[in-house]
């Protein structure tokens, strides 16, 4: 496997992790800067909104740039706002420096994407995505709890650990990525937005909203709504993370062959209401380890099968124009990402810290109720649409993945796969 998708790779690894590993370590942020587990949860939110605000614009102002010094500024900006992180002495800057790596993470990850269908054949450009976007894979299944763990005495060295991370990366394509083509021309930021007009569009993108509300409501306080089975313990927290990190990766793989075999409506309305039922089961089954764990294998599972149908959906509207359909995907995705981190803080006020996994449950039922009026089985127009929702795959870390032909290309980067094609 080429050295330089590795290293691509390794950039989309720390991404990756950092949107995603703030969820394990808020009770150490929280006590450490003396705000509460929901101010603390706003780090996520925050990272999430910036990412979604910041990339259509960005994409747009830096699209003449060299991919290589675009993708060595997005690495440098990213790591330099993590080390800041690491060093923040107060929650106000903390949150500014957030909005920084969000920025860093919106330039690098759709770039490095399209710099990987650079580096191949033309007939491998989908693995070399996949490899690529497996970096976000394995940051949900291993960066996310490695995080966690070492982030347990002092959330501070969770910090240090991406930024290394992202310099590592920085360091290894400065000395390797060489020799690539010049930009093609990217759409306008009124193109990029135009699709919402059309009905079809803005109701995927509706679903899409809505389920990663009730979706990420619940993932950023985890350890909150486990603490019952963790009791406080580090060590149990990482192995609920990493049971649900590789339950996404399964979720992706899974999604893409259901979404072939029995069509988006049945994945998103089934996947929908299987984890409704879990969020409104998890007061109880947070209670003890064996539930907890329950939880962290089937909600993973039906989430992102359900991330993969959602893209799918998408391609489906106009194939022609799949990465421009997908990337509002993406975008959609992280607006919900963001609003589930108030969403969540909010229900914690409200249900206190055991029952606001039902306001989840409700959220999730929303949005099987948007799908179930927006969409119609489209099994029959999956074959033609596997190759696009494949080559644009999707999250974060987070648009979603192309399961279908790469099922390793991630489950949380689901996220950013739209966006990726776009730059492409």
């Amino acid at each position: 496997m080429p050295v330089r998708l590795l290293l691509l790779a390794l950039g989309t690894f720390a991404m990756g992790t950092d949107s995603m590993v703030v969820a394990g370590i808020l009770g150490p942020i929280s006590a450490d800067l003396g705000v509460s587990v929901g101010a603390a949860g706003q780090l996520v939110t925050v990272f999430a909104l910036g990412y979604a605000l910041l990339a259509p614009p960005l994409a747009a102002a830096t699209a003449r740039w060299p991919r290589r010094r675009l993708l060595l500024t997005a690495l440098a900006v990213f790591s330099a706002a993590n080390a800041l992180s690491a060093l923040a002495p107060g929650y106000e800057l903390l949150l500014a420096t957030r909005v920084l790596a969000a920025a860093g993470a919106a330039l690098y990850t759709p770039t490095a994407n399209a710099v990987a269908t650079t580096l191949v054949a033309p007939e491998r450009r989908g693995r070399a995505i996949a490899t690529v976007l497996g970096g976000m894979t394995v940051a949900t299944a291993l960066g996310v709890p490695l995080g966690t763990w070492v982030g347990r005495a002092d959330w501070r060295l969770t910090m240090w650990l991406v930024t290394a991370l992202g310099l590592a990366a920085l360091a290894g394509l400065a000395a390797l990525l060489r020799g690539l083509p010049a930009p093609a021309a990217a759409p306008t930021l009124s193109a990029r937005l135009a699709p919402l007009g059309r009905r079809q569009v803005l109701g995927a993108a509706a679903t899409t909203l809505a389920f990663f509300l009730a979706f990420q409501s619940v993932y950023i306080y985890l350890a909150t709504a486990v603490h019952g089975a963790t009791g406080g313990s580090a060590d149990r927290l990482s192995l609920i993370l990493l049971t649900t990190g590789v339950m996404s990766v399964a979720g992706s793989w899974l999604g893409g062959r259901l979404v072939d075999r029995a069509g988006v409506r049945t994945v998103l309305l089934a996947g929908s209401a299987v984890a409704a039922g879990a969020f409104a089961a998890l007061p109880w089954l947070g209670r003890g380890m064996p539930g907890a764990l329950a939880y962290s294998v089937v909600v993973p599972l039906a989430g992102w099968a359900v991330s993969v149908a959602l893209p799918h959906r998408l391609a489906s509207i106009d194939p022609a124009n799949a990465p421009l359909l997908i990337s509002l995907n993406s975008s959609a995705l992280y607006l919900g990402t963001a609003a589930g981190g108030v969403a969540g803080s909010a229900s914690i006020a409200l249900l206190g810290e055991r029952w606001f996994p039902l306001a989840a449950a409700v959220l999730a039922l929303v949005a099987c109720a948007i799908a179930a009026a927006t969409t119609r089985d489209q099994r029959a127009h999956a074959p033609a649409h596997a190759a696009p929702a494949a080559e644009a795959p999707a999250p974060v870390a987070a648009g979603a993945p192309t399961a279908a032909e790469a099922p390793a290309a991630m489950a949380s980067a689901a996220v950013t796969r739209g966006q990726e094609a776009v730059r492409a």
